[in-house]
C-alpha cells in the first residue's frame, strides 16, 4: 500500500480547486525574519523562493459556493510544512479571528510537524494552536479538515485531528511517527500501509478520504447542513394516533412486524426524510463499527447528527447483529458533535440488544452503556430518540434519553427479548407473547407510562412502503425538531432529567 501515488498539493493548489474564483482575501502578515540568526535567515529566504510563499502556512477567507469560509492551509514547499514561531502565530490569529468574525473553518494542513530549526518552543506551540482551535470550536462554530500528503509529527496530533469532520486526501501519508524517523531510530522499516489514508478511514480515525476535485463539494454540503435554522419555521401538529390497550396478540404481532426483513431502517429515514445527509464514520480513535451509522443531516430546515443501527444490508434485507461497544462509543462521538456544533442529536433506535460476547464484555459494554446514558441526560443541546423497529435491552436504553422520544406503531422496548425473559423465568420460549405483553412493551404502554410522547401510526404494512412510511417518520422528527428550536435551551437539560424521574408515576403503570 505504501507504493500508492502519493502526491504533494500546494496552498495555492487547493486555493485554485476549492475556494469560488477570485474569492480569496489574505490575513497575512508579511514573515518577519529578523529573530533568526544568519544561517537560519537563509534557510527561510531559500524556502521563501523556492515555495513563492514566505511561511509554511496560508490563512485568510474565501466562499465555497458562495458561502463564507476562513481558510489554513499548509504549504509543504516551505521548510516541508513545519511549525516554527511565525506559523503558529499564523493560526492562532486566523482562528481567532474567524471565531470572533463567527466563520466555519477550513483547515488543510500537510506537514512534517514542528520545526527543528526553532526547537522546543516551536514544538510547545502547539498548545497555543490547540486553545485557538478549542475556542473557535466551543463557539459552536464549524471545524473541517483535510489531511494532504504528508500530515505526521505535531500537526497530525493537534490541529489536524480536533476537526469536527476529517477528509483526507488519497492515499496521504497521516500518521504521529514519520516512517523515516521510525527506521532511523529502530532499525527497521515501519509496517507497510499503516499510516495510509484509506488505512486510517477504515479504522474509523478519518470519515472519508475524497480527491481535492471533490473537495468542494463536499465542503459546500457540509456548510449548508450545518447552517442555522431559519427563525420562521412554524412546525405543525403531530399525527393523531387515539391511544389502545393491546392484547398478547396484537402486541406479538407488533414484534413480529418489528422482525421483517425489509423493514425500513435508519438509512431510509435519512435517504428518504431529510433534505441531504452527510454519513461520517467511526470514533476517531480506532474503531469503526459497520452497523453504525452516523450522519450530519438535515430534517425541515433543521441540522442534526443522526445515529442510530443501520440493520440493512445492500439489498434492503435486514441483519441480526447486535451492538458492541464500538457502536456505543461511535454514538458517543455523534452526542458529544452535537453538543460541540450546537445542534440537535436524533438517536434511532432498533435493535437486538447489546452484544454478548467475551469481546464485549472485554470492551468494556456495560461501562459505555452507562456513559452513553450519561451524555445523553447531560446534553445542553436538543435531543430526539426514536424508536423504529426492536428495542431490547442495555443497548436500547443507551439511546433513548431524550427530550422528546418518539415512537413507531409497532415499535417496542423491554429489558430483554421476549424469549430471554421467557428463558430465564420458564426456561422455554413459549411464553414469549405473554411476557411482552405483561411488561407493557408495546408504544402504546409506553406512551401512557410517559416513556415516548409521539407514536407515528403503522397503517399498512411499512415493509412494503419504506419511502412512504420514512417520510412519515421524517415528518414527526421535523415537527420535534421545530418544537425543540423554539425551547430555552438552558433549561433543557433540567426538564429532560426531571421527566425521567417522574417515568412510572403515571397511570397505567403498574
Amino acid at each position: 500500500m505504501q507504493n500508492m501515488v502519493q502526491q504533494h498539493i500546494s496552498a495555492q493548489a487547493m486555493i485554485r480547486e476549492v475556494l469560488d474564483t477570485d474569492s480569496f482575501i489574505s490575513w497575512d502578515e508579511p514573515a518577519d525574519y529578523s529573530f533568526a540568526d544568519d544561517e537560519y535567515r537563509e534557510q527561510l529566504e531559500r524556502a521563501a523562493q523556492r515555495s513563492g510563499s514566505d511561511e509554511a502556512v496560508i490563512t485568510g477567507e474565501g466562499r465555497i459556493n458562495g458561502q463564507k469560509v476562513a481558510v489554513v492551509i499548509s504549504e509543504f514547499g516551505f521548510l516541508a510544512g513545519s511549525i516554527g514561531k511565525t506559523t503558529a502565530a499564523r493560526i492562532v490569529a486566523a482562528f481567532q479571528r474567524a471565531t470572533n468574525e463567527r466563520l466555519p473553518v477550513l483547515a488543510s494542513p500537510a506537514s512534517g510537524g514542528t520545526r527543528m530549526q526553532e526547537g522546543t518552543p516551536a514544538f510547545v506551540s502547539m498548545v497555543s494552536i490547540t486553545a485557538a482551535v478549542r475556542e473557535h470550536t466551543a463557539a459552536s462554530l464549524p471545524y473541517l479538515v483535510y489531511l494532504r500528503h504528508p500530515t505526521t509529527g505535531g500537526v497530525m496530533a493537534s490541529w489536524g485531528s480536533l476537526g469536527h469532520v476529517t477528509i483526507a486526501q488519497p492515499a496521504a501519508l497521516l500518521g504521529f511517527l514519520g516512517p523515516r524517523v521510525y527506521e532511523t531510530i529502530y532499525h527497521r522499516p515501519f509496517p507497510d500501509g499503516v499510516q495510509i489514508a484509506e488505512n486510517l478511514q477504515r479504522r474509523g480515525i478519518i470519515d472519508a478520504v475524497v480527491p481535492l476535485e471533490e473537495l468542494a463539494q463536499i465542503v459546500s454540503r457540509a456548510l449548508t447542513l450545518l447552517r442555522p435554522a431559519s427563525p420562521a419555521y412554524s412546525p405543525a401538529d403531530y399525527p393523531h394516533v387515539q391511544d389502545k390497550i393491546l392484547n398478547e396478540e396484537e402486541v406479538w404481532a407488533a414484534i413480529t412486524a418489528t422482525r421483517q426483513a425489509r423493514r425500513p431502517s435508519v438509512r431510509h429515514v435519512v435517504k428518504y426524510a431529510s433534505s441531504d445527509a452527510l454519513q461520517l464514520s467511526g470514533t476517531t480513535e480506532g474503531e469503526n463499527d459497520p452497523r453504525m451509522y452516523l450522519a450530519l443531516a438535515r430534517f425541515g430546515g433543521q441540522p442534526a447528527i443522526v445515529v442510530g443501527q443501520d440493520r440493512t444490508r445492500a439489498d434492503d434485507v435486514r441483519t441480526a447483529e447486535p451492538m458492541g461497544p464500538a457502536f456505543l462509543r461511535e454514538a458517543r462521538r455523534g452526542a458529544l458533535l452535537a453538543q460541540k456544533l450546537g445542534i440537535a442529536l436524533i438517536t434511532v433506535i432498533d435493535t437486538e440488544g447489546a452484544a454478548l460476547s467475551q469481546a464485549a464484555e472485554e470492551g468494556g459494554m456495560a461501562g459505555q452503556i452507562a456513559r452513553s446514558l450519561e451524555t445523553l441526560v447531560s446534553l445542553e443541546v436538543p435531543s430526539v430518540s426514536l424508536l423504529l423497529g426492536q428495542g431490547t435491552g442495555g443497548g436500547a436504553l443507551a439511546l433513548l434519553p431524550a427530550d422528546i422520544s418518539i415512537a413507531a406503531e409497532n415499535s417496542w422496548l423491554s429489558p430483554l427479548p421476549p424469549e430471554g425473559a421467557s428463558a430465564i423465568l420458564y426456561r422455554d420460549t413459549e411464553h414469549a407473547p405473554w411476557l411482552a405483553y405483561v411488561q407493557k412493551t408495546d408504544a402504546f404502554s409506553l406512551r401512557r407510562a410517559g416513556i415516548v410522547q409521539v407514536i407515528v401510526p403503522e397503517e399498512y404494512d411499512v415493509s412494503t412502503a419504506p419511502r412512504r412510511f420514512s417520510q412519515e417518520v421524517g415528518q414527526v422528527l421535523c415537527i420535534a425538531l421545530g418544537q425543540l428550536a423554539r425551547e430555552d435551551r438552558t433549561q433543557l437539560r433540567m426538564r429532560r432529567v426531571k421527566r425521567y424521574t417522574e417515568i412510572g408515576d403515571k397511570q397505567g403503570v403498574g
